[in-house]
């Protein structure tokens, strides 16, 4: 019974990528930014329906940018979660511009790549970054650099908070944990790690009842004179904190 449920949250959320597809391609040209946002928004919290994701948010996201979201990554899931959550640009590795449809999605919603084997094109995201919070945006980064199971956190990269630094703007601490909505303890169906291929991570997700998303922001920090190593610490311990 679980799989055929599994199937039919499939097609839903294919047909829903889908539709989203369409709407980035016909209609986000006449959008505004703002309009944009919330099209995301709502559209990432319909994903979660689809799927049977349950979400929930504590504590205050940033009303507005500039600002940057740090949070810890877990899963193929944590973009469309945080954009439920709160509509931010995502810095992300570049090879996701490659997949199938979703790469257009990123594309769309301002999705800033990152080719992490390229320390010219490291620091060539950084200048946009800083560019970008100067204007005023909200960026989400995951500055572990890859996913995790979610029980501890990997090393953070300074690099990223290079950015943040020079254009003098605040840090948002986030904390993403997939739980089992019954029992309220860690579920790792959502995990993307090691060997997990895409589709094997989709179909645990799928087959699996009552996980819920949980999205805790911290409270937002300046640098206040400290490096980027430093404070790349400060934050792993304050995501770290929040879960």
């Amino acid at each position: 019974m679980n799989q055929v449920k599994a199937i039919f949250k499939l097609l839903l959320a294919l047909l829903h990528i889908f539709i989203g597809f369409l709407t980035v391609l016909l209609v986000f040209p006449r959008l505004s930014p703002e309009q944009r946002q919330m099209r995301v928004q709502v559209w990432s919290r319909g994903m979660l329906r689809r799927i049977a994701i349950d979400l929930v948010v504590k504590g205050q996201p940033a009303i507005s940018g500039p600002v940057m979201l740090v949070a810890n990554h877990i899963s193929w899931l944590d973009i469309t979660s945080m954009h439920a959550a709160r509509f931010c640009r995502f810095v992300s590795k570049a090879d996701i511009a490659q997949w199938p449809f979703i790469g257009k999605l990123a594309s769309g919603i301002g999705t800033l790549f990152l080719e992490r084997t390229s320390r010219r094109d490291a620091m060539r995201v950084v200048h946009h970054m800083a560019d970008s919070l100067r204007s005023g945006d909200v960026l989400g980064v995951f500055p572990e650099g890859t996913t995790s199971d979610g029980c501890s956190l990997l090393p953070f990269h300074a690099n990223l908070f290079e950015a943040a630094i020079v254009a003098n703007v605040p840090v948002q601490p986030v904390a993403i944990q997939f739980i089992d909505s019954a029992t309220g303890q860690a579920s790792f169906a959502p995990c993307y790690i090691n060997d997990d291929t895409l589709m094997e991570s989709v179909w645990r997700t799928l087959v699996t009842p009552g996980i819920t998303v949980v999205i805790t922001f911290g409270e937002l920090q300046l640098a206040e004179g400290r490096d980027r190593r430093a404070w790349a610490l400060a934050l792993q311990q304050a995501v770290a904190d929040l879960r």
